[in-house]
């Protein structure tokens, strides 16, 4: 089954709002694992406008399935995720600044870079993971940096679902195919929500998590934040 990792940084961003501690996010982080997700996902960035630093050494301590931390490789965050330790690292290539992710990594452009990168979240343990777009190419470039596993960039399907699902779908298909026979484990994430994840999951092969936050948590305002985490976990089975 693919696994269902809760990205919570739009929990993060409502508390920050008013600048008191609700919603709490380390409780709700527990509470959506008790509501049977299989991962929670962060993304700390430096204006630190959403999730925090404190955040995620607080998350550290209280999440109990599989913690991951997106983020730019800066020094400072490289020093982050060493001190916090998750179970998984993704490599995203956000300048500071950007609204959210809009682009995989350029694995031949930035090879070198990202394979000293993984090389030291892997000595500790870290598995590595790179957000990628689905150039079978540049997927090739991203193997050889030594990262466990990709990350497909799906708003591209997303955008284009309801024109052309199967069209859509097809570029990712292919990338998950080449990414299988390159060794790589796969993930996706970005604008995946309850209307088209089941349709993803079921045309890529080898999906082993997908990361979830901004429609997840909008679907909570409707349904409730249990009944929705069961929702999607219905669309993966």
């Amino acid at each position: 089954m693919t696994r269902l990792s809760v990205n919570i940084n739009k929990l993060a961003t409502l508390r920050n709002a008013r600048g008191a501690n609700n919603p709490d996010v380390v409780r709700w982080a527990v509470d959506i694992e008790r509501f049977g997700a299989q991962g929670i996902t962060v993304h700390p960035r430096p204006d630190e406008r959403h999730i925090r630093r404190r955040d995620v050494r607080a998350l550290k301590t209280a999440v109990t399935t599989e913690f991951n931390i997106e983020g730019y490789p800066s020094d400072d965050f490289i020093a982050l995720v060493l001190e916090v330790r998750p179970d998984q690292v993704t490599l995203v290539p956000d300048p500071p600044g950007v609204l959210t992710s809009d682009a995989g990594w350029d694995a031949r452009e930035q090879k070198t870079f990202l394979e000293q990168v993984c090389q030291q979240f892997k000595a500790e343990g870290i598995r590595t993971s790179l957000f990628m777009g689905t150039d079978v190419e540049l997927i090739g470039h991203a193997a050889d940096t030594g990262t466990d596993r990709i990350e497909l960039y799906t708003e591209p399907y997303a955008a284009n679902y309801r024109v052309d699902r199967d069209a859509a779908v097809a570029p990712f298909t292919v990338a998950a195919q080449r990414a299988g026979e390159l060794g790589l484990g796969l993930n996706a994430g970005h604008d995946l929500d309850r209307h088209n994840l089941a349709f993803f999951k079921n045309n890529v092969p080898g999906l082993l998590e997908v990361s979830i936050g901004h429609a997840l948590i909008c679907d909570a305002l409707t349904f409730g934040m249990e009944n929705t985490v069961q929702l999607y976990l219905r669309e993966l089975r």
